[in-house]
């Protein structure tokens, strides 16, 4: 009881001290709860059989009926296959390069040639996603710039976005492009923070330049990569599906459907929203425990966890 009570004044002690920081973050803690709490009663969809007229609360119960009829249809294995896939090409490539990319951007000398390379890196990010998915497109076709460099190899030119083959090569390498510049600012930053005074030791132990980014240098930003990791892997079965909405066709659906995809046509263009909520949810808890896991091994093996 007494315990209780000094909780209960520390706290109102703390609201008091902190009442403007507490004010302003009012409006975010609305807004998570307005558009990301309040809209999970929605989940039950995935275990009723949804209409219209009933709406979510009236709609009779179907039980596991749409997650059965998921994992039993032709198409289960293709876009989980394809969604683990192109997910984990893309972490292979897009995770480590944007470190490689900080690291030689923190060994140049001259300012203006960074930040030279710096804003030429950051501007595909702000690019409209249309227009970077038009651009790729006219790059692939038979007569595109990227086919015609090949046609100069000996790879017979042909528009690239019709050959499943070829899709998850030009959806990474097109990625890495929009994000290298934009996800290195992270690591930039942490490199800012780095002790220039363990260069300084390094190098009076006799460390060149590649030693003391190998010594001093990564185990410094060890964290911040080793969390940036435990979020990306939380996000390895959401495959963004409206840069391959845009990209994709029906010649090519056999590497090219996704989760998020199957579920949009199924929702949107089929309005069968039971069942596309039934795996949408599949596809949450999934992501949910693979951050709980890689969480709980990164806690043990380097003590840097999100919790």
């Amino acid at each position: 009881m007494n315990r209780t009570r000094h909780i209960l004044r520390d706290l109102r002690r703390d609201l008091v001290k902190n009442r403007w920081i507490y004010i302003m973050a009012i409006p975010v803690i609305a807004f998570y709860i307005l558009f990301s709490y309040i809209p999970m009663a929605g989940v039950q969809i995935a275990f009723k059989d949804y209409n219209f007229g009933a709406g979510i609360w009236g709609s009779p119960w179907a039980g596991l009926e749409h997650f059965i009829a998921f994992f039993s249809g032709p198409y289960a294995w293709r876009t989980i296959r394809n969604t683990m896939l192109l997910s984990l090409y893309t972490i292979l490539v897009t995770f480590p390069l944007p470190i490689v990319f900080a690291l030689l951007l923190n060994e140049v000398k001259s300012k203006l040639f960074k930040r030279t390379i710096q804003t030429v890196s950051y501007l595909p990010h702000f690019i409209s996603l249309v227009v970077i998915c038009g651009i790729i497109k006219e790059f692939t076709q038979s007569t595109g710039l990227v086919s015609s460099l090949l046609a100069m190899v000996g790879v017979p030119a042909e528009t690239m976005l019709q050959d499943p083959a070829r899709f998850r090569s030009i959806y990474v390498v097109s990625d890495l492009w929009q994000t290298l510049g934009w996800n290195s600012i992270i690591y930039l930053a942490a490199l800012s923070g780095v002790d220039p005074t363990l260069y300084d030791a390094a190098a009076v132990d006799g460390a060149g330049r590649f030693r003391r980014v190998l010594h001093v240098t990564i185990p410094a930003i060890m964290p911040t990569i080793i969390i940036m990791f435990i979020l990306r892997v939380g996000q390895f079965m959401s495959v963004g599906y409206d840069k391959i909405l845009l990209l994709y066709n029906s010649s090519i659906y056999e590497t090219a459907d996704v989760i998020s995809t199957f579920v949009y046509r199924k929702g949107v263009v089929e309005s069968n929203f039971s069942f596309s909520a039934a795996v949408g949810l599949f596809n949450s808890i999934v992501n949910f425990f693979l951050v709980v896991i890689v969480n709980k091994i990164s806690d043990k093996v380097s003590e840097t966890s999100l919790w």
